[in-house]
């Protein structure tokens, strides 16, 4: 995305990322695109996007090294505003470092590294927060004020892209467990189909005689059904059709 001005229209900005959320098939760059966008609205400022991820925080995206270094200084002390965004659900300013007395060891690596001011916005997922948006200024005390719903409405962005992504990756989970039972299905079915014309009975009788066989050998049935399978033909079944949605 190229530099903007913050004066820019925040409505190009947001329709620039909707349209991202469909055309981009990476998450990572999505996200992003979304730091760069934030940082933009602020002079000299940098933004990371940070989530947790197996109980550890981590920032995805970043808008330049500097916004990452602070994030990463705030993960090896477990504190910061960004953490307590992300644990808390709170917005939460650093309005002027030189008079921030919170996360002190935070704060004087923060003010060594030339930041003096920061907002961290939470993002939530359903039932709480899962990460934060984190802005950090290097021009000025009280850099945000003026653009805080602006900056707002730019994590609210992250947080529906995250929001999406999480759901799609349910998708996918669900999708592969029916194709599993689905091709376990279609195995048994050609077993049984075996059976019945081995045996000339019926596909209940048939269904009978395989379970029976799979309780006898403490065996799942699908496997039972494969080792048919493939002692009648010689090969290993065939997979079903992939389901599709």
């Amino acid at each position: 995305m190229p530099d903007q001005e913050p004066g820019s229209s925040l409505a190009d900005v947001v329709a620039r990322v909707q349209s991202l959320m469909l055309a981009v098939g990476s998450l990572n760059a999505l996200l992003h695109e979304l730091a760069e966008a934030a940082a933009s609205r602020v002079p000299d400022t940098a933004c990371g996007i940070t989530v947790q991820r197996e109980g550890e925080a981590t920032t995805v995206a970043s808008s330049d090294d500097r916004a990452r270094s602070i994030d990463e200084t705030q993960y090896s002390l477990s504190e910061g505003p960004c953490l307590h965004s992300m644990r808390t659900g709170e917005l939460v300013e650093m309005a002027d470092v030189e008079s921030e007395t919170r996360w002190p060891e935070y704060v004087e690596d923060a003010r060594r590294k030339g930041l003096r001011s920061s907002l961290s916005i939470p993002l939530n997922l359903g039932a709480g927060p899962f990460g934060a948006m984190n802005l950090y200024s290097f021009a000025a005390p009280h850099s945000f004020d003026a653009r805080r719903h602006e900056l707002e409405l730019l994590a609210a962005q992250a947080a529906g892209a995250l929001r999406l992504a999480d759901q799609r990756l349910q998708d996918e989970e669900v999708r592969g467990h029916l194709e599993q039972a689905l091709e376990s299905r279609g195995v048994i079915d050609q077993a049984l189909g075996i059976i019945m014309a081995q045996q000339r009975c019926t596909s209940t009788a048939a269904f009978e005689l395989l379970r029976r066989q799979s309780q006898s050998t403490h065996r799942r049935l699908r496997d039972v059904a494969v080792d048919l399978i493939v002692r009648v033909t010689g090969e290993e079944p065939q997979a079903g059709k992939r389901f599709e949605v």
